[in-house]
């Protein structure tokens, strides 16, 4: 399907089911997709980061992105990453996520070695240039180690190279600077401007974010939904009350304990055990080598799950 211009709403990252030998668990896969769905989002993003997508083979990458797209059949629109630390490299991600039926791709800018954002843009056009589907920037530079500069993002916006922006950088005022730029420069239309935060989504929308794409949406989407339907009735007051429940609950991702695991390791692995204890995935464990919540943690995450009303 063609994505909405500009693509509003709650878009999951969709997290990676895996069985207890790290293959993709297909099955659990299908029921988080109809939970979320159910729920009433708006579209799904898979291969991000809240997918492992960086712990995955291309074959299980590909393997993601079939399932879900032939599961939906275009009842939303399906996103999926392609990243990788080279042009070439996420050229043939495209090509393969496309072929496998995304509607979009997010991509981040070139990593591991410095770049200047002359060769980011190059980046962001060839892969325009090649990809038979809209392109979306994603700024996540704990990741790759540099922030896509707001002017850059709006030249390409310009351009009709970007169709869009999903801001994980937590810099809110960066993120306002482009949806104001998106909104007043000329020459721009249908670009969609998406907070990858949890926290700050009532925040991001009031100022003019067109939708969000919270990792913690996977656990709770019908509370994003309910949070987006809120904002855009204008009841911020309502809003307000409802984001800061959803800021206790991502509280959950961090009962790993530092002294052995990395953040990634206990945020993903609380997603994945809050995910099991809801009924909805088979097995909790995350991708190799990320280290498990142990049972205490992961009751602890069942203990944040009671407190938000979720079973």
């Amino acid at each position: 399907m063609t994505i909405p211009a500009p693509l509003t709403g709650v878009v999951p990252p969709v997290c990676t089911p895996l069985t207890p030998s790290r293959e993709v668990d297909i099955p659990s896969l299908l029921r988080l997709v109809d939970h979320l769905v159910g729920a009433g989002v708006h579209g799904l993003f898979v291969l991000g980061t809240s997918s492992e997508a960086a712990y995955l083979t291309d074959a299980q990458r590909r393997s993601v992105v079939e399932t879900v797209t032939g599961h939906v059949g275009g009842q939303l629109p399906v996103l999926a990453g392609a990243i990788d630390m080279t042009t070439p490299r996420v050229l043939d991600h495209v090509a393969a996520v496309t072929a496998a039926g995304a509607d979009a791709v997010v991509v981040i800018s070139p990593f591991y070695t410095a770049t200047h954002p002359a060769e980011i843009a190059r980046h962001y056009r060839l892969i325009a240039a090649a990809s038979p589907v809209p392109v979306l920037a994603y700024d996540l530079p704990s990741a790759v180690h540099t922030k896509l500069p707001g002017e850059l993002v709006l030249d390409l916006a310009a351009e009709g190279v970007l169709a869009g922006l999903k801001d994980s950088s937590g810099d809110l005022g960066a993120f306002r600077e482009v949806v104001v730029g998106a909104r007043t420069r000329g020459g721009i239309h249908g670009f969609s401007v998406l907070t990858g935060s949890e926290l700050i989504v009532d925040a991001a929308l009031r100022v003019g974010a067109d939708g969000a794409v919270p990792g913690l949406a996977n656990v709770d989407p019908e509370g994003y939904v309910r949070l987006h339907r809120l904002c855009r009735a204008g009841d911020w007051e309502g809003a307000r009350v409802e984001q800061e429940r959803l800021c206790a609950l991502f509280g959950m991702v961090r009962v790993g304990d530092a002294g052995r695991m990395g953040g990634s390791s206990s945020a993903l692995g609380a997603f994945k055990a809050a995910l099991y204890l809801r009924g909805v995935i088979d097995c909790p464990v995350t991708a190799e080598p990320q280290v498990g919540l142990s049972e205490e943690e992961v009751e602890r995450v069942g203990k944040f799950l009671a407190a938000a009303g979720l079973s």
